[in-house]
């Protein structure tokens, strides 16, 4: 009996899954703990296995389409089995008409053995859309996939090609269009949602941390040997901030459903790009941690999260969030609010500059802090306040370890 492949539910609040490449085709062979197919879901990218050996004998659901968890996307069986009629496949247009199938029928099954392009998602539709031949492209990653560099540097040979032999009068060409799914389109939906349903306004200041960073190469040695680790210029922006987020509960609030709601356990979220996009892991109770408890956990949820490794119900519930670009070089920016939370701290790059202390110029490093939140919970003056906390703290950096 055919053995049932099936959307899994990568999470409690995953609402879709969409598959983004198939590894094998029907007919082809295949073993147990052979990846049929990657998926993806709002957080999450992974790779499904064979659940038995055997063979492909239905594809349900093409690349590209989303689908409930729970949906049967494929079957595996011996190759002699046949696969009951109920088991259609999901279609790619809802409301496609049965004239147009009639008209144009299903390709027949590829055979059994044929070897298949190693190429990523995100590759392979960039080489469809330019209308280039995945089989064409020498693969550089793991194994020979095709990755994304290796698909650009097709594109910018194929270009370089043409402009041999077309004349210059020819029209433009057409630009790429990616159909926009998983991680994008919730990271595109959720970023829309935010601007349109919430009062944003962001605010600056800089801290001086020359008396941090003596501290953080004082104390580096003893870190490493006794934990391991290290302390960043984010871990001690985080501390600080779970520290004014205690003495100013307004900001670790939400707006929601015409009412501001505070809470009274601090759930830090800490923005982490990935191959993909952008995740928030959550660190939960963080007011009860030490900060080196929390450089560890920040640390090790980032490394997960970079490796499609943290369960998506640990980048869910956070109540205020921090994201970092000073490793990127940048200063002062204009974070988004993770909704429905009403504050989020940016962390630019630190920069030395000429201060004057007194009546004499020296030089001291100084971070830029960018707070963006939601008017509707709270005004200028106690976000201005609670912002003043963060670079009090900051630059009294002995206070962060008491």
């Amino acid at each position: 009996m055919p053995v049932e492949v099936i959307m899994p539910k990568l999470g409690m609040a995953m609402k879709e899954g969409t598959v983004s490449q198939w590894n094998k085709t029907e007919g082809e062979a295949v073993k147990k703990g052979d990846p049929i197919a990657s998926i993806s879901s709002e957080k999450i990218e992974m790779e499904i296995e064979s659940p038995a050996d055997g063979s492909v004998l239905k594809i349900n659901v093409p690349e590209g389409k989303g689908v409930p968890p729970g949906t049967v996307i494929c079957y595996i069986g011996n190759p002699d089995e046949e696969v009951a009629a109920t088991a259609a496949p999901v279609q790619e247009e809802k409301g496609q008409k049965e004239e147009i199938q009639a008209a144009h029928p299903a390709p027949p099954p590829k055979k059994p053995g044929k070897a298949r392009v190693k190429i990523s998602p995100v590759a392979r539709k960039m080489a469809e859309a330019s209308g280039i031949k995945p089989e064409d492209i020498i693969g550089t990653g793991p194994g020979g996939r095709i990755t994304k560099e290796d698909v650009e540097q097709a594109i910018a040979s194929a270009k370089e090609s043409r402009k041999q032999d077309i004349p210059v009068q020819a029209v433009a060409e057409e630009p790429q269009r990616i159909p926009v799914s998983g991680m994008r389109k919730v990271i595109a939906e959720r970023m829309h949602l935010s601007l349109q349903s919430a009062a944003q306004l962001t605010i600056t200041m800089k801290a001086d941390v020359t008396d941090l960073l003596a501290l953080q190469t004082q104390v580096k040695e003893t870190i490493a040997k006794r934990y391991g680790s290290k302390l960043t210029i984010t871990d001690f922006a985080a501390r600080a901030a779970i520290l004014a987020l205690e003495n100013h509960p307004e900001m670790n609030s939400a707006f929601m459903d015409n009412t501001i709601v505070t809470y009274l356990e601090i759930h830090l979220g800490i923005a982490t790009a990935v191959e993909k996009g952008l995740v928030v892991p959550v660190i939960r109770h963080a007011e009860s941690k030490s900060l080196i408890d929390l450089a560890k956990e920040i640390k090790e949820k980032a490394a997960a999260a970079r490796a499609g490794k943290l369960p998506a119900d640990e980048m869910q519930g956070s109540t205020f969030t921090i994201s970092s670009l000073g490793a990127s070089g940048v200063e002062f920016f204009t974070p988004i609010l993770n909704p429905p939370e009403a504050g989020i701290l940016g962390v630019g790059a630190v920069s030395d500059e000429a201060v004057f202390i007194g009546d004499k110029i020296e030089k001291r490093s100084r971070l830029p802090l960018s707070l963006t939140f939601d008017h509707r919970v709270l005004d200028g003056a106690p976000a201005a306040a609670f912002l003043q906390t963060v670079k009090q703290y900051l630059e009294e950096p002995v206070t962060m370890l008491l």
